[in-house]
């Protein structure tokens, strides 16, 4: 684990940043061109930098009025448990609750194993009676 100082700056990752964060976690191989277009139309976005590198993230994706989703936040393993996760997190709900002028609803899909870290900022499993889903569409 490092100590090395680093910084979390409100700007998007570049493409070849995201491919870096998603490859490091093991979320697979990235196709580059939907990558592009995906960060592009995000509504706001988080990089964590250490020593000029990227070494997290985090962006949040919806219709900016009441729906928000909390989108590809991921830090290197070498820097997790640092706190860093939980800096990104923070700042992507305070973002939320400053765009919000109500009722906000707030979804994400938690990587295998990470449930009980976002149930620190109140993210909740609903089922039975609510349960998340989702399709992947592939050409």
């Amino acid at each position: 684990m490092s100590s090395k100082p680093y910084e979390i700056i409100e700007r998007p990752p570049s493409v070849l940043e995201h491919k870096t964060l998603w490859e490091a976690v093991g979320w697979g191989k990235v196709n580059i061109e939907m990558t592009e277009q995906s960060i592009a139309n995000s509504l706001y976005c988080l990089v964590a930098i250490s020593d000029g590198n990227i070494i997290g993230m985090g962006r949040i994706v919806g219709d900016g009025a009441m729906y928000y989703y909390i989108q590809d936040v991921a830090v290197l393993p070498e820097y997790q448990n640092m706190g860093i996760g939980k800096q990104i997190i923070e700042k992507l709900l305070n973002y939320i609750k400053d765009s919000c002028s109500g009722a906000g609803f707030v979804g994400l899909f938690a990587s295998h194993g990470k449930n009980e870290f976002y149930e620190k900022f109140g993210f909740q499993d609903h089922s039975p009676g609510m349960t998340g889903m989702f399709l992947v569409v592939d050409k």
